[in-house]
């Protein structure tokens, strides 16, 4: 049975607003899915992350509404033109925020709606301006890292010295760090690729210790009937006992617990992100750096200080886990030797 509307004269807009916002009815009375819960499930069965699927929920409820409720099928080209110039002239948002509702949208028509329409492809992305990351000296990072303390101070630790994206240092997990060959692994970054980086041996009996913590705290959890955490994908239904085992417990959990909204199980996140973003703003302000630095800026640090050094631009590319090594070449544009290496002439005279 073809759950899609079929396309109605323009106007129809309280039509099909019931079909995209509709409450769910009785329990005994068939209802036909939301628009919105198919894009949920489409973006889930193609096990796109969550935050991802919140994301592309976000800017389609906003799509629709911004045109009175009308549905999708209903709108086209005009439409679609009429909300992006919205965002950029009224909203004022960046190139990267419009081009990320334009892919929401575009998301919407070829993969819920299944409407490949050809003009889609005409429209005219906003150009992401290149700019050069911010990039702290050794000294500024040192400076920072001694404003900071215990977790926050690991976390930090470990996005300079591993080169990991704050959410995968977030995201990590007790069976992804290896202390004896020094690894971490990173699971389903960015790209939904795994990839392999190192753990610096100055980290290594520090993050030992907080993890003899942690396993104290699983294991009262434990005692208390608790203990789980969210698997990916299908693994909760392959494996049931999974989710209480140590090796899959968070490396940073949160200090709350909270209960799932589709189990009821009662389950400890990890730490949230927002925690190490205050703390890293925090300490950079302390520590008396001018530049606008952040978590990300640690990323940029670790990648900046390898080439330094020296190191292979390909062995940098595959710790960062760039798709191309276009991305990872940027970083030779801010070494730390001004003009590129070029020795001025004054310096001559």
């Amino acid at each position: 049975m073809n759950h899609y509307p079929q396309a109605g004269p323009s106007g129809t807009g309280k039509i099909y607003s019931s079909i995209i916002f509709a409450r769910e009815g009785p329990d005994n009375i068939r209802r036909e899915p939301r628009l919105l819960e198919l894009v949920s499930r489409a973006i889930q069965a193609r096990h796109y992350s969550r935050r991802t699927e919140k994301t592309y929920v976000a800017w389609i409820r906003r799509y629709i509404l911004f045109h009175g409720k009308k549905h999708p099928l209903v709108m086209g080209e005009k439409e679609i033109t009429a909300f992006l110039s919205h965002l950029a002239t009224k909203g004022q948002v960046s190139a990267s925020t419009q081009n990320q509702a334009l892919n929401a949208i575009l998301f919407l028509y070829r993969e819920v709606l299944r409407k490949d329409l050809d003009w889609l492809d005409d429209v005219v992305r906003a150009k992401k301006p290149v700019r050069l990351p911010v990039v702290l000296t050794q000294s500024e990072v040192h400076a920072v890292l001694g404003q900071l303390h215990g977790v926050t101070w690991l976390m930090a630790s470990i996005l300079y010295g591993s080169g990991l994206r704050l959410l995968e240092c977030a995201r990590l997990r007790i069976k992804d760090v290896d202390f004896v060959r020094g690894e971490i692994t990173v699971r389903n970054g960015k790209g939904q690729k795994d990839r392999m980086t190192l753990l610096p041996a100055s980290l290594k009996r520090p993050l030992a210790e907080h993890i003899s913590r942690v396993r104290i705290q699983h294991d009262a959890d434990l005692r208390k009937g608790y203990g789980a955490v969210a698997l990916p994908d299908a693994l909760a239904r392959k494996y049931p006992n999974a989710a209480r085992e140590w090796g899959w417990q968070w490396v940073f959990p949160a200090t709350r617990f909270y209960r799932d909204r589709e189990t009821g199980e009662t389950r400890r996140h990890h730490l949230h992100e927002s925690v190490l973003q205050r703390a890293v703003k925090s300490a950079v302000r302390q520590a008396g750096v001018a530049k606008p630095a952040s978590c990300h800026t640690m990323r940029h640090s670790f990648a900046t200080h390898l080439l330094e050094k020296g190191y292979d631009i390909r062995t940098i590319q595959e710790l960062l886990g760039h798709s191309d090594v276009k991305t990872t070449m940027i970083y030779t544009h801010v070494l730390n030797r001004g003009g590129r290496g070029v020795r001025s002439p004054l310096d001559d005279m």
